[in-house]
């Protein structure tokens, strides 16, 4: 893996639990100092104490909701004002929703949107280009298994994700040449919080037995970054199973992607 600067500061979105938070843990193990943003002051200022008691890093928490549109411009805003230069922004905020497409409410999906979608875009647009001056840091999206597929009961999330890869991999080539990394992560289904906030926990994905944790997650994650991978797909399961969709046809993959998205006590 690649040496991590002395200096390097990280912010990470969403780190108040699940994989953000393990996130957090692996750059703050590898003495990077970190930025921890999200909309529970409680949690963050947790983790912000273990961190700085463990590893000895510098850690600032700024409470921010992206879920909104002003907040990405928020935290830039109070970021700049502070003095602080981000080197590595892990874009990992981001919600799920589950259940048909025309019986879900639209507050829930333009939320959705404009957390996974539109702040995962407008704050890179703000940070990567002191990166790109610099010719170092990156940017670490957060994007699912659910980008390689349509996703029957998950329309709008599974979109957002496909949105993320997409993006991901575009700029990465634009900047390949640059010293700068942009890294995907893509998880399969995993043991957070997620699927209860996303109204999951009945689907059939989410029933399946050993799924890994957020921490193992993280740590492919941090490690594909630091590798300058583009793409990171987490478990070997996962890998196979996100890549075989290129080979098999999009109707069979639609009605094995709903299938298994169904709920099992319906």
């Amino acid at each position: 893996m690649a040496e991590v600067p002395s200096s390097e500061t990280v912010l990470v979105t969403g780190a108040s639990s699940g994989i953000g938070a393990e996130l957090a843990r692996a750059f703050a193990a590898g003495g990077s100092s970190l930025v921890l943003s999200a909309r529970s002051v409680d949690r963050l200022e947790a983790l912000a104490q273990e961190l700085r008691a463990k590893h000895g890093v510098a850690v600032r928490v700024v409470v921010a909701d992206l879920a909104s549109p002003e907040g990405p411009r928020r935290l830039v805003e109070r970021l700049v004002q502070e003095g602080v230069q981000v080197d590595v922004l892990v874009n990992n905020a981001g919600y799920g929703g589950f259940g048909p497409f025309g019986e879900t409410a639209w507050p829930d999906k333009q939320g959705m949107l404009q957390l996974n979608v539109v702040s995962l875009t407008e704050l890179t647009q703000a940070f990567l280009p002191g990166m790109v001056a610099r010719r170092r840091g990156g940017v670490l999206n957060v994007a699912s298994t659910a980008a390689f597929q349509p996703g029957p009961l998950t329309a709008v999330y599974s979109a957002t994700k496909a949105y993320v890869l997409s993006f991901t991999e575009a700029v990465s080539e634009e900047v390949r040449a640059q010293g700068v990394t942009v890294t995907a992560l893509c998880p399969g289904a995993t043991v957070t919080g997620f699927a209860s906030r996303a109204a999951m926990d009945g689907s059939r994905l989410f029933q399946v037995k050993g799924l890994p944790d957020a921490k193992s997650v993280a740590k492919a994650g941090y490690e594909g970054f630091r590798k300058g991978a583009t793409v990171v797909i987490a478990g070997a399961k996962n890998s196979l199973l996100a890549w075989s969709v290129r080979f098999v046809p999009r109707s069979w993959v639609r009605r094995m992607v709903h299938r298994m998205q169904e709920r099992v006590d319906a």
